[in-house]
């Protein structure tokens, strides 16, 4: 019936959205870059109705230019020393989900760090030999939603092309990144600078220069690496003090690859970093020269020994990209918070904000994990867009969230297996969780992978799954496992105690147990370190120097009394002579027994035979142990 409901709505949309010449698709992308490929694959995959629009001509277009000095940051790990893929994957940062494993970045580069052509070139054979439907040289823009209340959200959206051409679609979703230069414009002579976008890639041209660089990321690094053995100086300026990956574990952090001008500015070599806001700072120009001053409204004074007192040849702006919002017509995008105000503003189901109906993939739903998971990247949203298709399949096409069902005597096996070869969850670390849903015997179990847990308090509503009692498997890094300023380095840094796994710092396995679903109070009233509200039960797996958690006593042992806890039961394996032991004096026996040995036919107690078991010495009576 909800097939055929889903079906009516279509056919009236099409019918209406035809009359006015505009082109019908149930799934609008925009963008052929990484996120929209993903997408498009899952939408070939289900065999929706889905069209992917690209103004260039060709995919991943963003990559066609940047990195300006072509070389990725994102890791081509091509040997694991193991044979699982979904394990390999985790150590793969460039590479889509797909069937076909001839579609890896590690059969197309041998270095680390890859060329960006290497990436454009695979994005093009990622479509081309998955048919996938991408419609070139299509410039979206003035896109709208218009009332239709045939929709499933009362609304659908229409949109141009630079030819004029009308399309609409039910679910629109934005897989542009952000590609448009940040520019501050309201600082007094920002157009004295040179944008990273259009700067001289050629090192001749900074020969003897003195060299100043807004911006504290890995593109103003990435600039500074590529010039520095040709320069005067590199002073390089920016609000915060420098960030590094290795310090914070976040990837979008300064990256070592690029970091050479922290050598040259600690060991005295002329080279400088200084934290000040541009927007405190104009910049004028005398002669051949670009001088920059302090803009004294800020309540800030500038003294004789100034650190920028010195004038430059060259001012390079390198202070990251923003959404681009200019596509849209009459409908308002608001911004993420803070740091992350780069971002369009989304919810945790990467719906946005402003509109039902209109989501956000890849780089552009970042604000939801910012410095805090790898979202932003490929080898994080290519699982954020698995979600998001999951997510969308049951809204729209009352298709459930994938699962499958065990019982629940097998649950530590399957953790266990999630935990050491999972890529999803180890990737987005803290936003993406395996659930595992108790049945009402609590025999059985659901296993949800890869499930958002920001909206755990919604899984009935997003996935078509009831939910009661449940556990939630997190990989997450302790609350003081980093930071800048901190000693990541530090020789008490790790645990290796499985007492003491509550203390780990690196990454390690987390299992939340919940006797009911969380509300939604307690999502948004959990503390801002905690990643999920304080469950009824919780266990941290402790870290380990392998990042493989199949340690008998340190690992296994301490989960499956956890996971017996939890259940109230004793999963442990006897031999057969405990268990016709506990069969003749117990009235319960453990699980194990019961259903192996015992297959069920327990022998009926006698007293005179228990009596006469003692007295020949064959048997104690003593009570089952407990955990």
């Amino acid at each position: 019936m909800m097939v055929l409901v889903s079906l009516l709505v279509t056919l009236c949309l099409v019918t209406l959205t035809s009359a006015e010449g505009c082109v019908y698709h149930d799934y609008c992308v925009v963008g052929a870059g990484p996120s929209g490929l993903q997408l498009g694959y899952f939408f070939k995959r289900a065999n929706r109705d889905y069209v992917v629009f690209e103004r260039s001509n060709i995919s991943g277009s963003f990559f066609d230019m940047y990195p300006r000095h072509r070389k990725l940051i994102s890791l081509n790990k091509r040997y694991t020393g193991q044979q699982n893929q979904e394990f390999n994957l985790r150590h793969d940062w460039n590479s889509l989900i797909s069937d076909d494993e001839d579609l890896k970045v590690t059969r197309y580069s041998k270095d680390v760090f890859p060329h960006a052509d290497v990436l454009v070139r695979y994005l093009d054979d990622y479509r081309k030999k998955l048919k996938l439907n991408v419609q070139f040289n299509t410039d979206i823009r003035n896109i709208q939603a218009v009332r239709n209340m045939s929709a499933p959200d009362g609304h659908v959206y229409t949109m141009n092309d630079q030819m004029g051409q009308c399309y609409t679609c039910r679910t629109l979703i934005m897989a542009t990144g952000i590609s448009t230069p940040n520019i501050p414009r309201q600082v007094q002579g920002i157009d004295l600078t040179t944008g990273y976008e259009t700067m001289s890639l050629n090192p001749d041209d900074y020969e003897g220069k003195s060299v100043l660089i807004l911006g504290r990321g890995n593109t103003a690094f990435e600039i500074a690496d590529s010039i520095y053995g040709s320069t005067n100086l590199i002073h390089m300026l920016a609000r915060s003090r420098v960030r590094l990956a290795w310090s914070t574990h976040y990837v979008g952090d300064l990256r070592a690859v690029n970091d050479a001008l922290l050598d040259t500015y600690q060991l005295k070599s002329l080279d400088a970093l200084l934290e000040s806001p541009v927007e405190e700072m104009y910049f004028v120009k005398r002669g051949n020269k670009i001088h920059v001053e302090i803009d004294e409204s800020h309540g800030i004074h500038k003294f004789d020994n100034f650190a920028l007192r010195e004038s430059y040849d060259v001012v390079i702006r390198a202070l990251g990209f923003i959404f681009d919002a200019s596509v849209f017509n009459n409908t308002a995008i608001s911004r993420g918070k803070d740091r992350a105000k780069k971002y369009p503003a989304i919810h945790h189901n990467y719906e946005s904000k402003d509109t039902r109906g209109l989501f956000y993939a890849g780089t552009a739903s970042h604000s939801l994990d910012f410095r805090k998971s790898a979202g932003g990247f490929i080898h994080g949203f290519r699982y954020t867009a698995r979600a998001l298709h999951r997510l969308l399949e049951w809204r729209y096409e009352n298709i459930p969230w994938p699962y499958y069902e065990i019982p629940a005597a097998d649950m530590l096996n399957t953790m266990i297996k999630r935990m050491n070869e999972a890529s999803g969850p180890y990737q987005m670390f803290q936003m993406l969780g395996d659930v595992f849903l108790f049945s009402d015997d609590g025999q059985s179990v659901k296993v949800l992978e890869e499930y958002p847990i920001n909206v755990l308090h919604k899984l009935p509503e997003y996935t078509g799954h009831n939910a009661s009692s449940l556990l939630v498997v997190v990989l997450e890094y302790g609350h003081n496992f980093s930071g800048p300023g901190r000693d990541v380095f530090r020789l008490n840094r790790a645990t290796g105690e499985p007492s003491e796994a509550h203390t780990s710092n690196f990454l390690h396995p987390v299992i939340y147990y919940y006797k009911t679903l969380p509300t939604e109070k307690m999502m948004n009233t959990k503390l801002a370190d905690e990643v999920l509200p304080r469950p009824d039960k919780i266990h941290h797996i402790v870290e380990d120097f392998l990042t493989y958690w199949n340690a008998a006593t340190s690992h296994i042992l301490p989960l499956r009394r956890f996971l017996d806890i939890v259940r109230d039961t004793d999963s442990r394996a006897f031999f057969s002579q405990t268990c016709f032991k506990l069969a003749m004096t117990h009235g319960n026996v453990p699980p194990h027994c019961e259903e192996n040995y015992l297959a069920g036919q327990g022998l009926a107690g006698h007293v005179s035979l228990i009596r006469s078991a003692m007295s020949h010495g064959m048997m104690e009576i003593e009570p089952l142990q407990t955990l």
